[in-house]
């Protein structure tokens, strides 16, 4: 299970361009519910080859900022985004980041 790391808008970029259905979590490593949300996000990852990568929205906030541009969703931390090539076809927040929503989300 790897997890990539977005420290720019250009990886971001690369990182959306890439085909079929990718995973996209914001995480703050100050909050304890974006922390459990990220041990529901790694628990999905083990069991499922699934692209994913991370935004950490203090230390890369320019890169979370697009996001919420780019896809027009109103930024919130934890929150999850499911793309199938550059769209996003899921994304919830908080406590309904579970690994079951997930799973169901892109089982779809």
């Amino acid at each position: 299970m790897s997890i990539q790391q977005l420290h720019s808008e250009e990886e971001l970029k690369q990182y959306i361009s890439r085909s079929g259905k990718k995973l996209l979590f914001k995480h703050s490593t100050t909050c304890p519910i974006s922390a459990k949300a990220y041990e529901e996000f790694q628990s999905y990852l083990k069991e499922n080859e699934t692209d994913a990568a991370v935004v950490l929205v203090i230390e890369d906030r320019p890169v979370s900022n697009k996001i919420a541009e780019e896809f027009g969703i109103k930024h919130e931390s934890p929150q999850i985004f499911l793309l199938d090539d550059q769209n996003v076809t899921w994304n919830t927040s908080h406590w309904k980041i579970t690994k079951a929503n997930i799973t169901e989300a892109v089982a779809q």
